[in-house]
């Protein structure tokens, strides 16, 4: 049995090119194009969340809905969609998902012209037409994530075609013309236009549309001049256009997943091109919230722009396996060293967090050939379960007594307790988000756990055992971890480098001037050692 779906316009599937009869609820008909689109596993309470805030019992309604969609997808010789009492995927490497196939034609210099333009026709319908979900917002987003990379995959097919050597100038410029029209607010398009008015001496087009442009784009808050011209000996092929709305188009992630040697399912995120950068968890991650978060995307984000940044979500957490056995900081180093060994990352700068500092620590001693750099931010090297202070103890005890009882609730008011202290500088919206982070990456038993492990870290013994170029960096005004504990990493780790930074924040805010410095320091530290 062959299957496709189509994408563009209504949602459709096709088996043996006969079309399958579609079940009348749209959520059902969202979730199949979601998990067809993402074609990786999802938790079931993620599908809940993100298709059925609503109704008493999601979890029936989810049953019902993958009914369904099992009915479609599924043949008496191939079972494609894949359930258990956790998780739920869709396997696609048999089925043909036009999408999927635009996008590779659009990024092969080798289409035929004929081909081009059957993609920019088919680009103009609405993709996943009347599929959206109003009041479910991250449903929504995805969507309109989605939407936007096909509207530019279309801008990158009208840039080939009104750049392609085998057109006729005026025919590069109809197609520059309908590729300005179509996004009047994309500077390459119209830098596209204008530099075929200058080549075929349309003078007084040229001056009229310049003045037009400018104001256009300046109104908006768009950097543009009508001086702007496109190497015209660049491969249309490898021609990215840079859309006002496209910031994410390049530095889309890739969630993929590994097993660990205990058999545990950890999913790791990679984006970028350049010398790997290897971010050890910490608390709290989830790879499909953080990467959009207001907090800490503009830090990831400009770590990819000339690394290869890699991070994911550690045992009981995010997208990997939340029911297991080994919750210890041994089976977090054991994750670690799952994530580098699956991605390929050879030689690299490891990046650790908070408690991901001593995880980093951990790891470099025992893999010193791997590591190039290591930069440990908020760090400390004993827990503060294990801290002289009884009182100190004794809160700690408390606060996971708390977590279990307190950590699934709908009121914020517990989680708040870890918000304010990671970051008393955040706003009402940026602490709200923090809140519903956190509840959503791990269960209360997990969360309990993970506390429990990171308060009794300890890994003093193994500081003057590190090898490898060290930067130590921590905020001074930090209220969840002292900076005496990163005066104390930079101490003991030998000629380790140390940065404090002004601000009280535990989790950096990507706003706060001291990002702009961290990010500054780390890519200097990378490049002088």
């Amino acid at each position: 049995m062959t299957l496709s779906i189509k994408t563009m316009g209504e949602l459709s599937i096709y088996c043996d090119g006969q079309a399958v009869d579609m079940p009348p609820s749209r959520r059902t008909r969202a979730l199949l194009a979601y998990l067809a689109l993402t074609a990786r596993p999802h938790r079931r309470d993620r599908l809940c969340e993100v298709f059925w805030k609503l109704p008493d019992d999601p979890r029936s309604t989810l049953r019902w809905s993958l009914s369904k969609v099992r009915q479609m997808v599924n043949s008496p010789n191939k079972e494609r969609l894949m359930a258990d009492r956790e998780r739920v995927s869709l396997l696609t490497n048999d089925i043909k998902i036009d999408i999927r196939d635009i996008e590779l034609k659009a990024n092969d210099p080798f289409t035929p012209i004929h081909e081009l333009e059957t993609l920019s026709k088919t680009l103009q319908e609405t993709f996943l037409e009347s599929i959206d979900l109003p009041g479910q917002e991250l449903f929504q987003q995805w969507l309109i994530a989605q939407r936007r990379e096909a509207s530019q995959l279309r801008a990158k097919v009208m840039y080939r075609l009104s750049s392609h050597p085998d057109l006729s100038q005026a025919d590069r410029l109809k197609w520059a013309r309908t590729w300005e029209e179509t996004e009047p607010f994309n500077p390459a398009a119209a830098t596209r236009l204008i530099t075929l008015l200058e080549t075929l001496n349309q003078v007084q087009e040229l001056s009229v549309l310049s003045v037009e442009f400018i104001k256009r784009f300046r109104s908006a808050g768009i950097a543009w001049s009508p001086k702007d011209r496109i190497d015209e000996s660049a491969d249309p092929g490898e021609y990215t256009p840079t859309l006002p709305s496209s910031k994410n188009l390049q530095s889309r992630q890739r969630i993929q997943f590994c097993t660990t040697t205990d058999k545990v399912r950890i999913a790791y995120a990679s984006v970028g091109n350049g010398d790997p950068i290897v971010k050890a968890a910490n608390w709290l991650n989830h790879l499909e919230y953080d990467w959009d978060s207001p907090i800490w995307s503009p830090l990831f984000r400009d770590l990819a722009v000339d690394h290869r940044f890699i991070r994911y979500d550690e045992r009981g957490t995010g997208l990997s396996d939340w029911a297991i056995d080994d919750l210890s900081f041994e089976a977090l180093i054991t994750d670690l060293e799952a994530v580098v060994d699956t991605s390929g990352a050879d030689q690299f700068t490891l990046l650790g967090i908070s408690q991901g500092a001593a995880v980093s620590i951990a790891y470099a001693v025992r893999h010193p050939e791997k590591v190039r750099h290591l930069v440990l931010f908020g760090g400390y090297a004993i827990g503060p379960g294990l801290a002289p202070d009884p009182n100190l103890r004794r809160e700690r005890e408390a606060l996971i007594t708390l977590t279990k009882s307190g950590w699934s609730r709908e009121n914020p008011a517990y989680r708040q307790i870890f918000s304010s202290t990671f970051m008393p500088g955040a706003s009402v919206s940026e602490t709200a988000w923090f809140n519903d982070l956190q509840r959503a990456s791990t269960s209360p038993h997990n969360a309990a756990q993970l506390l429990t492990v990171f308060d009794h870290i300890d890994v003093q013994d193994l500081l003057r055992q590190v090898r490898v170029p060290t930067l130590v960096i921590h905020s001074r005004g930090d209220q969840r971890i002292s900076v005496k504990n990163g005066l104390d990493l930079a101490a003991h780790i030998p000629n380790a480098e140390f940065l404090s930074l002004n601000s009280d924040n535990h989790a950096l805010l990507g706003r706060e001037p001291a990002a702009q410095i961290f990010i500054q320091s780390v890519r200097e530290f990378i490049a002088n050692h």
